[in-house]
Order: structure tokens, then sequence, then C-alpha cells
């Protein structure tokens, strides 16, 4: 629409309120109750406008082709003056003094001085919180915290109390802040326009008018947490962070964050840090010289090679660590010593994920992009638990739902979105697959199916139909636990919708046959024809940590070089050839499992692990510790001294993500930036430099002197990759891959025309069901199932060397009334958990999120021994490991 402000014509789109023509018309109005996130309310009366000649509320009044809107004059500015002197009479005169607020700032515009605030400023505060403060005497009742906790956090932990000039904000449990609902998000404080609820650290309101203090520098990089990759804006003074905020304009995250990546940066400065290298001389772990760490480090590799050859060296790559650095340490393998023996942490998680999605699409990542979310009206969330592991995604989710998209969430546990579904099925740990061809038998049978899809794109479909001939919904229901009649409303649900997607976690593929439920599911997808085409969103894997998509992406596989071009190909063994100007190995190395396995034998003889503790969240940990104890040389790169790093002959200290240049691909594949904030503590190395320094005192050279020139060189490695470059990440933001020319962008929507398998088709998996590698019985009645939790991040060596800690800070076994009485367990009493292979000592918490039989905890304190529970089962694909069934008995 074309719409007049003060004389002067401006295009606004439809639906645009008159504020937002006013604003394209580049003309200034006080807001102090709006946020473009939000619904206005128009509450507060300081957008004042005539519009037709009738004075009113720019924030909510529909903008119309024929409205000649009108800002200037008298009489407006007086009635907006006046508006915003009304709220300020109420506040203290620290308010307009003492903030950096959105407030203050629209005073000073409109010439209101301190004396105008009257407020007499007793009514006291809340700083029981680490993250979140209250100064109630700043509060204006202007709702926008309310609002944005409800409307995008999704959490409704706020609320307004009290009457007339005395209302403000609290929490809706009504007790202090620390004990509410609040997840530490820090949207509140975002904005909140007054300073009422601040960070502590910066100034009253700068995080909401991003109005930061002299000497203060931002930089924008991506979050080293989860696998979403929120953007962020990384404020630092005296080479420190000071604050981290979530950035506007942020591709993925918009503006929003989750209390890891915004507040949990502690770990930076923590006394734990690994500050120099050290060296194991007669037993003990010591201090030493970079070159003398390095000189072992290199003449432990070439006595293995000579004991031993190529094949007697491994390393394990990180998905903590950029792409450029994932790329270099590949290269080192494959170039410098000689072998395919380099995996990463995706083997433990994703790679079923990657497996799966190849063999019925052709490519391992997602389907779609994060963006389309917006369009879809059914979301089937199965083995995820996104609230709590991927924040800012189940906020997301949550709020499609509740405008209005039906909601089917598969999980054993009430997790965070089940509440609000329409559908909530549960099934019993490792019965994934059968559930989906419950569900599956229910589209075929009804005609819930894209005929026309599946006869021109889909292979396949004879063999399904004839398999789930078997899985009736009463069938299902037999294996799953799951009532038939919900496996049929979920079916209805996803079958009928305009724009379905699925979103999945490792509760699908951490399992003995965890490859069959990715593909179990992307068969409901091919049915409905909702990948490849205008009429659903495909699949999404919620990736677990900052880079395990790009840690794949950049060939730190066994079997793959970047771009997943198989180690097998002649033609890309070729490619990469000449872009290395040396030979590949052609024979595929080993996993991550089988490493340890040819440690124990004496077999392997050296081991680098990079940024990760394998003792500590590795399978069967007891074998992993035995594993290195037996390899004569194991180096550990990391920012702590772990458990690993204990066990290791050489420590090297590694830099942090917030310390780093490069790259990151998120979970729906795109490439963004990694940018330095901070310089590394004391001696401490990016894991780029480290790589290069070994590679160095092997005496060898592998170009690319910068993170910059290995992404340029992978480009060339890697066609799906050709078109992406740090120049143009920052020209232009995220990038998805594959992304092949530099003048065109990626493709955020994959196989629109063909599919990437060799036939071009989509490949349906007449894959039956088959029982998980462990079943209860009456030694080990119970079924434990690990995951994560909100407030922590894997092993926790991050988190729980910031604050967080105080939010939670102890470990717990999630356990049913049922169970609990059974068992003689009491609640907050310790509880001593055996399986078939270890024990863990934990802290009982009895609740109805868990269903009875089954009992959870969570992988945050290794200290615990949780992981010295679980089996060596893996998926037989992939060789993931059967994280989420492990029998078990309790004694208290």
């Amino acid at each position: 629409m074309r719409i007049e402000v003060d004389g002067h014509g401006v295009e606004v789109g439809e639906g645009a309120s008159v504020l937002d023509a006013v604003r394209a018309a580049g003309v200034w109005l006080p807001s102090l109750c709006h946020d473009d996130r939000l619904s206005p309310v128009g509450s507060c009366r300081t957008c004042l406008v005539r519009a037709g000649g009738i004075v009113t509320v720019a924030c909510v009044t529909p903008a119309s082709p024929r409205t000649q809107v009108e800002t200037a004059g008298e009489e407006l500015e007086a009635l907006r003056r006046d508006a915003v002197e009304l709220l300020v009479s109420a506040l203290p005169q620290r308010a307009l003094e003492e903030t950096r607020s959105e407030l203050a700032a629209v005073c000073t515009r409109l010439g209101i001085g301190a004396e105008a605030a009257l407020g007499a400023g007793e009514r006291g505060g809340d700083d029981s919180h680490p993250y979140v403060r209250l100064d109630r005497d700043l509060c204006i009742a202007c709702d926008r915290c309310v609002r944005i906790c409800a409307d995008v956090q999704g959490t409704f932990a706020l609320t307004l109390v009290g009457r007339g000039a005395d209302t403000v904000v609290a929490p809706g449990t009504g007790g202090p802040w620390a004990d509410s609902d609040c997840v530490a998000c820090g949207a509140c404080v975002d904005t909140c326009p007054t300073g009422a609820i601040f960070q502590p650290g910066l100034p009253l309101g700068a995080p909401a008018s991003r109005s930061l203090p002299p000497g203060t520098a931002t930089t924008r990089t991506t979050c080293g947490y989860c696998g979403v990759g929120c953007s962020l804006d990384v404020v630092t003074a005296g080479g420190q962070v000071r604050a981290v905020l979530p950035d506007r304009d942020g591709p993925v995250n918009r503006g929003h964050a989750c209390v890891k990546g915004r507040f949990a940066h502690g770990f930076l400065t923590s006394p734990d840090r690994l500050t120099q290298p050290l060296l194991r001389r007669d037993g003990r772990l010591e201090p030493t010289s970079w070159d003398e760490a390095l000189d072992h480090v290199a003449r432990g590799l070439r006595a293995a090679l000579t004991e031993g050859g190529p094949d007697a060296v491994a390393a394990i790559s990180s998905a903590r660590a950029t792409n450029e650095e994932n790329y270099l340490v590949q290269k080192f393998m494959r170039t410098v010593i000689g072998t395919n023996n380099i995996d990463n942490c995706s083997r433990l998680c994703h790679s079923p994920s990657a497996a799966g999605l190849t063999a019925s699409f052709g490519l391992p990542g997602g389907t779609d992009s994060f963006d389309d979310f917006d369009q879809s009206d059914c979301l089937l969330v199965v083995g995820a638990n996104p609230v709590d592991a991927h924040p800012v995604v189940g906020a997301r989710l949550l709020r499609r739902a509740l405008r209005g998209a039906a909601l089917i969430v598969a999980d054993p546990r009430t997790v965070g979105l089940a509440g609000y579904a329409d559908v909530h099925l549960r099934p019993r740990p490792g019965t994934n697959v059968a559930l989906c061809h419950g569900i599956a038998h229910v589209l075929l049978a009804e005609g819930l199916t894209d005929e026309q899809f599946l006869h021109e794109r889909a292979a396949g479909l004879p063999e399904l139909v004839d398999m789930l001939k078997e899985y009736t919904p009463q069938a299902a229901a037999a294996i799953t636990g799951v009532p038939a009649t919900d496996i049929v409303a979920a079916a209805r649900s996803y079958g009928r919708a305009r724009c379905p997607a699925i979103i999945y976690g490792l509760g699908v593929t951490e399992h003995l046959h965890g490859t069959d439920g990715v593909r179990a599911l992307a068969n409901l997808a091919i049915l409905r024809g909702a990948v490849g085409t205008d009429h659903g969103l495909g699949l999404y894997p919620l990736r677990g940590q900052n880079n395990v998509q790009g840690a794949s992406d950049m060939g730190a596989l066994p079997d793959s070089l970047p771009g997943y071009h198989k180690v097998t190909d002649p033609a890309a063994r070729a490619r990469a050839e000449h872009v290395w100007g040396a030979p590949v190995p052609e024979r595929p190395g080993l996993r991550i499992p089988h490493m340890f396995a040819a440690a124990r034998e004496g077999c392997l003889r050296a081991l680098w692990i990079i940024g990760e503790d394998v003792c500590s969240t590795d399978p069967s940990s007891n074998q992993v510790t035995a594993a290195l104890d037996t390899c004569p040389l194991v180096v550990s790169q990391d920012i702590f001294l772990s458990s690993t790093a204990r066990r290791a002959d050489v420590v090297l200290p590694a830099a942090s993500w917030l310390e780093k240049d490069g790259t990151f691909v998120n979970f729906d594949r795109r490439f963004q930036r990694v940018r330095p904030t901070v310089e590394p503590p004391g001696q401490a190395r990016t894991d780029f430099h480290i790589v290069q320094a070994i590679a160095a005192a092997l005496g060898a050279d592998l170009g690319c002197p910068t993170p910059a020139a290995a992404l340029d060189e992978c480009a060339r490695v890697s066609p799906h990759f050709a078109g992406l470059s740090h120049q143009r990440l920052d020209r232009e933001g995220a990038l998805p891959w594959p992304c092949p020319y530099p003048d065109q962008p990626g493709q955020a929507k994959l196989y629109t025309r063909h599919f990437a398998t060799p036939d071009g088709r989509a490949h349906l998996a007449a894959v039956p069901y088959l029982p998980p590698g462990e079943q209860p019985d009456d030694t080990y009645p119970l079924l434990l199932v690990t995951g994560r939790r909100l407030t922590h991040y894997n092993s926790g060596s991050m988190t729980r060397r910031t604050d967080n800690l105080l939010l939670d800070p102890i470990d717990h076994l999630d356990i049913h009334p049922d169970d609990a009485a059974r068992h003689h367990l009491r609640d907050g009493r310790p509880v001593t958990v055996e399986s078939r292979h270890g024990h863990a000592r934990l802290t009982v918490r009895i609740g109805t999120q868990t269903p009875p039989g089954q009992v959870f905890c969570a992988i945050h304190f290794p200290a615990s021994g949780v992981n010295a529970l679980t089996s060596d089962h893996a998926d037989t694909v992939t060789s993931c490991p059967e994280y989420k069934v492990t029998a078990v008995r309790l004694v208290p």
C-alpha cells in the first residue's frame, strides 16, 4: 500500500499499522508499550498521530491506502509529551538519571528532565536470580515483558500485580524470581523500556536500547552451544566478555536466545581453564612448553607410523570446533598421516540421521529451512525435547502451536511441548519404528497419501505396502504401548495437514536400529508428498552440538571426504588429490567405537582427541578408559583438564568458541560466521593453529594459512560448498548448502526438482521393527533413558563453570511415584542405579513426567557415572550408541 505521512508517500505491506507507515517515512515516534515481535496493544498512548483527521494510537491503527497521516503539530506533540510525563511521574528520578533505557532516550528527545519524575521509589526489587533482576521502582506496567514471555518464549512466567499506579511486574508463581518458571532466556530484559528488568553487569536498560557504555565493543558471532545456530552480539570491554545479547536480526533466532547462549559464558574466565601445555612425566601431567609438547607428539606419531603404519594412528575431531578446523584435521590425517581414521562425535548422536536421510533422499541434512516453520499447520515432534535441548526452536514450535498449528509429540516422557500437544504419543523406548509404521499404515488405509508424488517421485512403494499390512494401529499399539486411537489421530492430523513438518532428535537416532527409525520417519514425509514440494516441510534433525552438521560436512568421517563424497569413489579421491597435492587412502577408516577397540587390542598406537571428553560422554565408559590406558600415545586437546585429558600423555590448551574465527553449520544447513570476541587465555591456541603446528612438527605444510583460506580450499574439493567463502558470508549473512555458485543463493529447500539419489527418486524403506538391544527383566526391571535439561549442556564442562550451576546444581533421577513407592525411594534422597554394565549414584526426584517402568537422568554431571551404565549396543548401520534404552535396577 502507498500511505501518505506528513504529505510524503511511503510504501508498506498489507496488514501494516500506521506506526509502520510512520517509521517507513523516517519519522520518529515514541512507542513505549510496543515491540515489533509482539502484537500491539496501544496502552501507553505515546505514539499518538492524526489519521484521517482523528487523533489515534498509531501502533494499533491499521494503515489504509486512503488515510492521510499527520505526526507534526503542537497539539500532537503536547499530547505525546503529556502521555510520557504521566508515565514518568510515578518513577523516581534515577529512572532518567541512572539508566540507558528507551524511556530515558525518549525523555531526552522530548525535553523531559528528571524533575518530572516524582515517585518515592519504595516498591523494592528482586535480586534472587543470578541473571535476571527486578527493580520495581522503574516499572511502568507496559506489559511488554509479560507479553514477550508468553508470545515469544512461551513460558508464561510473568504477570502484572497491583492496581493503578502501583501495578508492577512479578513472577506468576508469586515467590522469588529464582523460584519461578523463568527459563532465563533474557527476552524480558531485552524488551523492558525502562530498565525495571535488568541484567547484572550492564547499565539499566542497556540491552533493550542497545545503548552500551563507552569503551565497550560488540562482535557478532554464532552461538557455540546447541545446533540451532543463534546469532549473538558479544559485548566486550577490557579484554573480557561483559554480556552476550541476541542479534535482533538473527536469521534463525530473530532476536531470541536461551540461558546457555546468552548467560553461560563465565567459563571463559574459570580458574580451571587450560593455559599451557601439559606433558606426562613419571606418571604425572606437568606444565611444559609448546615446543616440547609438539616435539613429543611428533615423536609419538612417528613411532606409531613406524610400528604399525598409518592405520595405527586415529583422530577424533570435534563438533564444537569450526568447519575450518575440522577440515584441517581430516586433511592432516589423510595427507600427512595417510589414513582415513578420522571421526567426530556425530557418530554418537546423529550418524543415523546422515545414513537415513542419505538413503531416503540423497543428502545427509535437513530438507527445509527453519524460516518456513511459520507456514506449517502440523508439527510432528519425535524423540526430541526442544524446550530444554533447543530452547529457541522449542519456543518457535510452541508459538506455532498456540497460533493454531496441530502439534503431535511422540516421546515416552511428558516433555515441554507435550502439555500443549493435540496428541501425545508415549511409545516404549526403542519402538519408534513400529510407531511410524502404524502411522504409515493409517495414511495408506485412509487415502491420506499423495498418489501423484508417489508415482512420479518415489520408489519402493509396493514393498512398503506389503510390509505395512502387519502394522495395523492395533498391532503397533501392542508393540509400542501407544493406544491405537492415538496412532490413528496422529496419522489423520499429519495426513490431512496442508503443510506438515517433522522435527526429531536423539530419541530417534540413539538406538540399536536408529537408522531404521530415521527411514521410518522419512517414509511418512514421502507418503504424504511433504518433502521437495510446496505442501510440506520434510524433516528437521535437531543437532545436539553447535557444529555436528559442519564437522561431518567437512569430511571428519572415516568413509567420507568433504561434502560426503565417499573415499571409495575414485573420482572423489582424484578431485581431493588434485587440490591437496597428495594421495588419499581409499579404504574407509575406523569409527570411534572401533578406535577404542583397536586401542585395547594393541593395534592403535596413537589417538588424538580434540574437544571431546570421551571418558565422560561415550557409552560403556569403563571400556573407553581401558582403551586410553592401553594406547601408547594419547593427545587431548581441550579447554579444561577433563577426565579424558587426565589420562592423556600430552594435553594441549585450546581456545573456546568465543575466541575463534571461522564458521559453523546449524541444523538446517546454514553456514554462519564465527568471530573471535576475546583472546584465548595464557598460551591457549585455536584448534586451527594447533593442527598447523603439529603438521609443521612433522615437517608438513597443510597450506591454508587462515580459516578463510581453508574454507576456500574446501570449496574447491566439494561442489556443495563451491559458492561459499568468508567474504561472502560477511557480506550476505548466513547461507545454506548446497551452494555451488558464488553468484547464487544456496538451496534452503532441497529436492524441489529431483532427489539426490542415483535414480532421482525418494526411497521408501520397508524396514521391519526390531527390538532394542536391552529389555527389562526381574533383575533389572526399569528402563533408563538419558538426555538433556534446559540449564546445562552435554557433559556440563562449560555450564557447570557458570552461574547456571546455581539454577540446577545436581543431577536427578526422575521416577514415577508408583515406582518410587515400589522401590522404597524418597524424594531428594540418594539412590544407586545399577545396570548390567556399571553403576551410578544420583538423587531421586519423584514426578509424573516419566511414566511407570522408566527412569530418566541427564548427562551433565559425569561424576555421577551415568555413562558407565550404558551398554555397547549400537546402531547396526552407523555404530551410534543405544543411549536411550538401558535396563537398570535401583538400590536406595
